[in-house]
């Protein structure tokens, strides 16, 4: 008990006899004290005494699927950053390959009674994928916002870049360089936000063909394959689902001796980090991911004060960011 109460002091910054205090429901601390100890409690591992245990922490689960592309620690730092200011602490569930799975995180963030849960880039966009995690959190009321395109039935608030906007940008800016041999590199066929993009290049086009349409998993990797096949049926402007998936497309033309831009052009999407430090610099759709990740944690915090949120898809403008990977279509 003695270093329990030694443990959270210090994480919070206060003295032993407040966090007593705290744990005994006595009088004389502030509410903002009395919810970092608890919150302390939480992220230490702590069960709260039993008195406590009906309350919600003021814990927020943040679910992402990997860290490796910049899109993702970009979105956390500005969600997480605008809970911290509402009190609300961030906890980082990423997953890895053979690891904890997002239905695992799930039942541990339930565990924890944490006060809402935000999901990017995860299985609710997904059509084929497993969804009974999220319909436990709807049973319990728990409050969940949802970042970028999610399957309708689901009936969650959700924050999205509008994948129509991004393709028209993209397509739009490759014609205009003189590219009539356009393919689209997207994720699985399965997922929302790529069956958007293909819909809306369908749309622009009088006729697109299957063979300049590619699939892979959101990977260098996955772009490099992909790129490769495209390549090989003559397609010179690309548009890409993830500015990964467009440096494979890059790395594919190169190891067939193909200059990027004067031989092939490539557009991303994100606009994530470093993508203007790249050789050459990345053509890319700009997600507003300040804007965005504020939208989503304005959403998921009305939920916490229990009002109500319509389960609605707020759409964002990107925007086109021109840098040295597109240029004129090859003449020959």
């Amino acid at each position: 008990m003695t270093r329990r109460l030694a443990e959270v002091a210090k994480k919070v910054g206060v003295s032993e006899a407040t966090v007593s205090r705290v744990l005994n429901g006595k009088s004389g601390v502030s509410e903002a004290t009395r919810q970092a100890v608890l919150s302390a409690l939480d992220v230490l591992g702590y069960e709260r005494p039993t008195q406590l245990r009906g309350e919600r922490a003021r814990l927020v689960g943040l679910v992402l699927p990997e860290l490796q592309n910049p899109i993702f620690p970009a979105f956390a730092e500005v969600i997480g950053g605008a809970l911290a200011q509402l009190g609300l602490t961030p906890v980082l569930c990423t997953q890895t390959r053979g690891g904890v799975s997002e239905a695992d995180y799930v039942t541990l963030l339930l565990q924890q009674q944490v006060s809402g849960v935000v999901f990017a880039g995860g299985l609710y966009a997904q059509a084929d994928a497993p969804h009974d995690h999220y319909r436990q959190l709807a049973d319990r009321n728990i409050p969940v916002v949802l970042v970028n395109a999610s399957i309708e039935h689901l009936g969650f608030p959700g924050v999205s870049c509008d994948d129509t906007v991004a393709v028209e940008q993209a397509w739009r800016h490759l014609v205009s360089l003189g590219h009539e041999r356009i393919g689209l590199v997207l994720g699985p066929s399965d997922h929302l936000p790529s069956q958007r993009k293909l819909a809306a290049l369908r749309a622009l086009t009088d006729n697109l063909p299957d063979s300049r349409v590619a699939r892979a998993m959101f990977s260098i990797e996955g772009g490099h394959a992909a790129g490769t096949k495209l390549i090989d049926r003559g397609v010179t402007g690309f548009i890409c689902a993830s500015d990964p998936l467009a440096l494979g497309v890059v790395r594919a033309a190169r190891r067939k001796g193909l200059d990027v831009p004067s031989r092939i052009s490539v557009v991303g999407y994100d606009d994530s980090a470093l993508m203007n430090c790249t050789e050459p610099p990345l053509t890319t759709v700009r997600q507003p991911i300040e804007a965005m990740g504020k939208a989503v944690v304005e959403l998921l915090n009305a939920q916490i004060g229990r009002t109500s949120v319509p389960a609605e898809e707020l759409l964002f403008e990107p925007e086109l960011v021109v840098r040295g990977s597109t240029a004129q279509a090859p003449r020959d």
